[in-house]
């Protein structure tokens, strides 16, 4: 079973909305507005500051993405990558996916003079903490709070 990761374009969108789609329904029993999805998605091939998609494929076949996106630190005079939207089909869970999608971002993160990587998990979603942990990431003393103006429906 062979992993690649590449970039995502414009052709990638039907399976990065699905993917993002199923992944609100997943982890957050949220039916995600399919319009207002696939016009956010699209937004991030407009406007690279935004960040940019990776699609992984297993065998030739689309089996999992992520979003990067970036949030300036002036601590550190640097950019940390927000890894954000990860999905991985059913099908190809277990089987490296995530784990390929994850080496490609360090290493281009590193090679772009990134300060470091972070991202957010369901507190409840063990399998996952187990997994970003597996792969070095560590917990930050931060609590997440939010105030939403646009609600994702």
């Amino acid at each position: 079973m062979t992993i690649t990761v590449r970039a995502a374009n414009i052709s990638d969108i039907e399976f990065l909305v699905a993917c993002n789609a199923a992944m609100a329904l997943e982890t957050e029993h949220k039916a995600l507005d399919h319009n207002v999805l696939e016009l956010g998605t699209h937004e991030v091939f407009a406007d690279s500051h935004r960040g940019f998609y990776l699609v992984a494929e297993q065998d030739g076949v689309a089996a999992g993405c992520l979003l990067v996106t970036y949030e300036w630190s002036d601590w550190r005079n640097g950019d940390w990558w927000w890894i954000q939207s990860v999905y991985v089909t059913p099908a190809s869970r277990r089987h490296g996916v995530f784990r390929a999608l994850y080496a490609w971002v360090e290493a281009h993160a590193r090679s772009s003079g990134a300060v470091g990587l972070r991202l957010y998990v369901e507190r409840d979603n063990a399998r996952a903490q187990q997994t970003y942990a597996a792969l070095g990431m560590q917990e930050e003393h931060y609590k997440m709070l939010r105030r939403e103006f646009v609600e994702c429906l």
